[in-house]
């Protein structure tokens, strides 16, 4: 698996960014967001039972992201099809705030080395890139358990302030000094 220091690979995928199938899906590069802080999360299926819950819980921390800007891109292995079916489905996708991308070929999942060895699908990841496009923090949880994504805009927080920050650091909280 990519990890920290390494270089977040190229990409071109496509995104579904609203429900109107006129109008829900574009592509994404890393010019997309050049500039930009970017937090990739990724999850195992599309209509499944814990992956809205955490759709969900980053879509309410959108605009705080944003406003750290930061991009918030997800995606899966599923095809743009499904996103947009699955978005129109459940109530809790409906408005997402952020692009749900489609890594069918799995090219981006597998040279992130995400992919679970027996189902093939992504494992929970998340990775946060910073403008220069170096991965700067990488998480993986198990395909059952959910992750924390008020704990990825912490670690945000605290890779911004290019600073020592101790464990539990929050925003706005004093940083260590050495000497």
């Amino acid at each position: 698996m990519l990890t920290v220091g390494d270089t977040f690979p190229n990409y071109e995928l496509t995104g579904v960014v609203s429900r109107d199938v006129n109008t829900a899906f574009q592509t994404f590069t890393p010019e997309t967001n050049a500039g930009k802080w970017r937090v990739f999360f990724f999850w195992p299926k599309d209509f499944t039972f814990v992956c809205p819950t955490e759709l969900k819980a980053f879509g309410d921390l959108a605009e705080d992201f944003a406003d750290r800007d930061a991009v918030l891109l997800g995606g899966s292995t599923d095809s743009e099809f499904v996103h947009l079916a699955w978005r129109n489905d459940h109530e809790d996708l409906k408005e997402l705030p952020y692009p749900m991308l489609a890594d069918i070929k799995r090219e981006l999942s597998a040279e992130l080395g995400i992919l679970d060895k027996n189902e093939g699908v992504c494992l929970r990841a998340t990775f946060i890139v910073d403008p220069q496009g170096i991965i700067r923090f990488a998480s993986v949880n198990d395909l059952n358990v959910g992750r924390n994504p008020q704990e990825v805009l912490r670690v945000l927080d605290a890779l911004q302030t290019d600073e020592l920050c101790p464990c539990n650091w929050q925003q706005g909280e004093e940083v260590l000094q050495v000497g």
